[in-house]
């Protein structure tokens, strides 16, 4: 194991961010991100844990997001539902440098908070 991140965040802060700044989801989410929580009635936990996950990642990097954007870390699905993470430019050659593989990465959320977890491998 190369890194561990953690990330817990509330659904409510996200929602209210989404509704009070145009470019918030543009700013923190690829375009396949928006695709995927905007195919829910009720989107905001889905944000929510994709924006707990790029913090969980960024954590495990051990590098906080001053050296490359959010959109540089995607979170998609597989054909299960399992998370998995995808990372670009910036965040991928940090990755390379650091001789990190694989990144393994949990979501899950309730009623009032998402919470991620990612492992560097």
């Amino acid at each position: 194991m190369k890194g561990l991140g953690i990330d817990i965040i509330e659904i409510e802060r996200i929602k209210k961010a989404i509704k009070k700044r145009a470019n918030f989801k543009k700013r923190f989410f690829t375009e396949i991100e928006i695709e995927y929580c905007e195919e829910y009635k009720i989107p905001w936990s889905h944000y929510a844990g994709r924006f707990a996950a790029k913090e969980a990642v960024v954590k495990a990097l051990g590098t906080g997001f001053r050296e490359f954007k959010w959109q540089d870390i995607e979170i998609i699905n597989d054909n299960l539902g399992k998370p998995e993470v995808n990372l670009y430019n910036q965040a991928q050659k940090i990755a390379h440098k650091k001789g990190i593989e694989e990144i393994m990465l949990s979501i899950s959320h309730s009623r009032d908070y998402a919470v991620a977890q990612a492992i560097a491998l």
